[in-house]
């Protein structure tokens, strides 16, 4: 909003040329967002612990640390969702398609984490929404967004590095899936082409299966993030660390000097996610001002759905969808202990008749409390990690 105000000014007055550089408005939407959460966030949590009386249901898992959070409330999402929209709308340049499919799929996966995070809270359950509704809804929205991002790709024009043409040539070009203007100088850059950690300058052209590719990296993102959400703080520090990875790759590929120079796609128009993944990760910063151990509030399904999904969304938009999986391995890791372990259980059990388990409890982080890690130690150490492989995963920009 301030940038649609004060950079068609900038010509009359200097200063406001500052509007117009996209580091300036990150950095204005990361402390923007940062104060909004700091600010508000007591007055959020006291509303909530208002509304939901004993707050989250805490399912037991024989852990007495975990038993101890009973009464803290939920929907702690709504901080970083406040936070960021406050960020974004002030500092992002709202002419652009890409900041809403990604504030699309954000709000919506966020809503239905809402509407599961309620039902637990409404019959102290810790039984929500039924997964199968839930997953189809997710499926559902992830399908637009990909379509509408797929469309977009398509209606890139090379050589105009700003140029998105009127509203009527880009629905056009999603309902086409194809370009509409100047040729691209490379073919495999097209519309559905995926890119290819450590590999210059190939894509690997999966065409109107780009759309399934997409759905399967935004909704298995968002489970994965939720899968992660159990501890204090274990979930926000990651997604800050991936946040911050991306909205650097986000700024380089919607540069073209810079992704001609390390040989990544050049994207026009996602440069501006970075401004958006700057207010996330202010929003993040705030929201763990009072999610810390011990916390005054959970993000619950609110939060850790709509930050997977966003996560998700712009790695398709920035078409560096496998660079997640490195950057947020950690994630990765927690729904993978799940899957190892459902998978192991049964296999063992229709086997043998007695069912097995890998870890001695899933997701990851409650086997290292079984285990007896303070969970202090466990969050620390998951924090450690995501930075680490968040580094790794911007290595292989470069390393190709």
């Amino acid at each position: 909003m301030l940038y649609l105000f004060l950079a068609p000014l900038a010509e009359d007055y200097g200063f406001l040329n500052l509007f117009t550089y996209l580091s300036f408005r990150s950095g204005g939407a990361l402390l923007t967002a940062l104060l909004v959460g700091i600010l508000f966030g007591d007055v959020m949590i006291n509303w909530l612990r208002s509304r939901q009386g004993k707050g989250q249901p805490i399912r037991d898992l024989s852990l007495e640390a975990q038993m101890s959070k009973q009464g803290t409330p939920t929907m702690g999402g709504f901080i970083i969702w406040l936070s960021m929209l406050v960020g974004t709308l002030l500092w992002c340049d709202l002419t652009n398609p890409y900041v809403w499919v990604v504030l699309f799929v954000t709000l919506t996966f966020a809503f239905i984490g809402f509407l599961d995070d309620y039902a637990k809270v409404a019959k102290q359950s810790t039984d929500g929404v039924s997964s199968m509704l839930r997953l189809g809804i997710e499926f559902s929205v992830a399908a637009i967004a990909c379509a509408f991002i797929m469309g977009l790709h398509g209606a890139h024009t090379p050589l105009g590095y700003a140029e998105w043409g009127s509203l009527n040539e880009i629905s056009q070009a999603i309902a086409s899936l194809a370009p509409t203007t100047t040729a691209d100088p490379n073919p495999q850059s097209a519309a559905g082409g995926v890119a290819i950690p450590f590999v210059n300058d190939y894509f690997f052209p999966l065409g109107g299966l780009f759309i399934a590719f997409g759905m399967i990296v935004i909704v298995g993102f968002a489970n994965a993030v939720n899968f992660t959400d159990g501890l204090d703080g274990l979930a926000i520090v990651p997604t800050i660390f991936s946040a911050m990875a991306y909205a650097l790759i986000a700024y380089l590929t919607g540069n073209f000097v810079f992704a001609e120079y390390l040989g990544i796609q050049f994207t026009p128009g996602t440069g501006e996610l970075a401004v958006l993944l700057s207010a996330l990760i202010g929003a993040g910063m705030g929201f763990l001002w009072y999610n810390t151990f011990p916390a005054k509030v959970f993000m619950g399904d609110t939060g850790s759905l709509g930050l997977g999904g966003l996560l998700g969304v712009v790695a398709v938009a920035v078409k560096h969808e496998f660079a997640l999986v490195i950057i947020g391995f950690l994630f990765v890791l927690e729904v993978m202990s799940v899957m190892m372990q459902v998978g192991y259980f049964k296999l063992t059990r229709k086997l043998t008749g007695e069912g097995k388990r890998i870890f001695k409890m899933a997701p990851l982080h409650h086997h290292f409390q079984k285990d007896g890690w303070p969970e202090t130690r466990v969050v620390v150490r998951f924090w450690i990690l995501s930075a680490v492989f968040a580094l790794i995963g911007l290595a292989t920009l470069k390393l190709r």
